[in-house]
């Protein structure tokens, strides 16, 4: 394989401290050169041999691959380069919306004096909203790299092959993230039952008025979530998302009799009287709907239509796994899927009766709240209160989703994220440790690109056929650091090119590209997914979800399925009732 078209046709890490999660991730994926990167990486012990690897391909699925294997990191390991890097995603740098926090967290989304958005003075805006999408949509992105790609081992800025590096999560959109396996694998996550058995009910919790994830005391004040992943939990919005799906596969486990099954492969001369039978027909039905709107839905808002139906069509032309063996191309998890850090707003309307119970209004009583509060006391301590912020980790009545906000239930309560370009809110720039996951590293964004040894975003824009962008475009970090002109990291180059080529509304064409063929690449080659197994599926779950008056047509489209159905079918929203 080269780094030129050659079609396969169809027929299968989290907001992080210290320097924030901007500052980090841009000086680990600029690491030198590595010694044999354009060469399959030896056979781990206990990986199975497999003959004729492409280039780029890891011995064992378990590890990380190279999408452009044959492409030179785009600068070599220095310490120029490293601070150079640091300085592009430091607080108050370049990238940095510089949000006025203490404006207070509803001011900064409905106050046009702070709120980021186009002005007289300034026609783009210091931050501005992305009309094409919602809140949601960032973190269906962030629940879905946390689906599909888990780096616990590699140190920031020094140098490592990905073909050697493992990822902890499988290269398959199958929610081992929720499921963790099985009953049989990770029993704590489901319900126990009379015979010391597991499963097949997922266990969900409570924070006293609506679902939370599954928590134990630790008997100190602070609690330990029982997750297939544990940065399900890093802020109130992911853990939400984890909860729905949670309900929505015990509800379709409780109406398996009731359900057209026929095609689903698990189904099929299944002995649905079996808990283990029912635990993998349930989850294949939940897998599907899921997978249809990361296809349908999901990848349409943040690549563009037309990349994603290109693909669709012919194929990927440069993630092209092994048959049946899927791997995590490493510009993909580094890099080009990190684009939900410039998508995340400083704050969010979480909900709107803040515990109180449901109401017919909207504005019963909200709950506002920055996504992290460096004034909260005890900022990176284990959460032992109910904060007045969105990190994760304690149960408590207020600390759910009223998911109108994130999702367009017609009803005009819907707020949009943040337009994907080189602007990050401020609020990303100082992390707590809490929302930092076990055994990672403490800053995501821009060291990445140092320790990965990613290409530079012209070299790859070069090999898909692309235009580069123009000077103008990279003029800031070429201030910084002059070589990043022509040679740029490819995260921060993915940003710059979404706000040149759509004006910050969905990824240009090399972020596209990379992100398009790699989650229809990972469906490809899953045997067991909707897109390999039966592509003419649809969704049918949630579909007598009734939208308010008002849908959003720059949002919606003409989909007539949206996560809002799914949301509806798991029973966490209804239309005219305000949470």
């Amino acid at each position: 394989m080269s780094d030129t078209p050659g079609q396969a046709r169809l027929t299968r890490r989290g907001l992080l401290a210290g320097a924030g999660a901007v500052g980090a991730g841009l000086a680990a994926a600029s690491a030198g050169l590595l010694a044999g990167q354009a060469a399959a990486a030896p056979v781990a012990a206990g990986a199975r041999s497999r003959p004729m690897l492409p280039p780029g391909a890891p011995s064992s699925s378990a590890f990380f691959g190279r999408m452009f294997p044959r492409l030179a990191p785009f600068a070599e390991p220095s310490d120029t380069v490293r601070a150079a890097l640091l300085e592009v995603g430091a607080p108050g740098g370049i990238m940095d919306a510089r949000d006025d926090l203490a404006a207070g967290p509803k001011a900064l989304i409905v106050d046009p004096a702070v709120n980021g958005n186009p002005t007289p003075a300034n026609p783009y805006g210091t931050n501005p909203d992305n009309p094409a999408m919602t809140a949601g949509s960032t973190f269906v992105g962030q629940f879905t790299d946390h689906d599909i790609t888990f780096d616990q081992t590699s140190q920031l800025g020094v140098p490592q092959d990905p073909l050697t590096s493992p990822n902890s999560r499988t290269p398959a959109l199958d929610l081992d993230s929720v499921f963790g396996g099985g009953p049989t694998v990770r029993p704590e996550l489901y319900v126990a039952n009379s015979d010391g058995s597991a499963g097949p009910a997922l266990k969900i919790g409570t924070g006293g008025v609506h679902e939370d994830v599954p928590r134990i005391p630790n008997g100190d004040g602070t609690y330990t979530a029982l997750l297939g992943d544990p940065r399900n939990d890093e802020n109130v919005m992911i853990a939400g998302l984890h909860c729905a799906h949670i309900l929505f596969y015990n509800k379709v486990l409780s109406q398996l009799g009731q359900l057209d099954l026929k095609h689903f492969p698990a189904a099929r001369g299944a002995d649905l009287s079996s808990p283990y039978t029912r635990f993998l027909v349930a989850r294949q039905v939940t897998l599907w709907h899921y997978q249809w709107l990361l296809v349908n839905e999901h990848l349409p808002q943040i690549a563009g239509q037309a990349v994603v139906s290109a693909v669709l069509e012919n194929g990927t032309q440069f993630y092209t796994p092994p048959p049946g063996d899927a791997y995590m191309p490493i510009e993909f998890g580094a890099a080009a899927y990190r684009l939900g850090h410039s998508q995340v707003r400083p704050s969010y309307r979480a909900n709107f009766t803040s515990g109180t119970g449901d109401s017919l209004s909207p504005t019963a009583d909200p709950f506002f709240a920055l996504v992290f509060d460096p004034t909260q006391p005890n900022f990176s301590g284990p959460p032992t209160t109910d904060r007045g912020d969105l990190l994760g980790g304690f149960p408590a009545p207020r600390r759910y989703i009223g998911w109108q906000t994130f999702f367009d239930l017609g009803d005009g309560q819907v707020k949009n994220n943040k337009k994907i370009d080189t602007t990050i809110s401020t609020v990303l720039f100082t992390l707590p440790v809490p929302a930092i996951a076990p055994h990672t590293q403490t800053a995501p964004t821009v060291l990445p690109q140092r320790t990965w040894g990613l290409p530079a975003g012209q070299a790859i824009a070069a090999a898909i056929g692309a235009t580069p962008l123009a000077p103008a475009d990279l003029a800031d970090i070429a201030a910084i650091y002059p070589p990043f002109a022509t040679s740029t990291p490819l995260w921060y180059y993915i940003l710059a090119e979404a706000k040149a080529a759509t004006g910050g509304q969905h990824l240009g064409p090399v972020g596209a590209r990379i992100v398009t063929e790699t989650l229809i690449g990972l469906l490809a080659a899953d045997p067991a997914s909707y897109l390999s197994a039966y592509p003419p599926f649809t969704p049918f779950l949630g579909t007598d979800l009734t939208l308010g008056p008002t849908p959003n047509p720059t949002i919606t489209g003409t989909r007539t399925y949206t996560r809002a159905n799914f949301l509806y079918y798991a029973g966490v929203v209804t239309p005219g009732t305000y949470r």
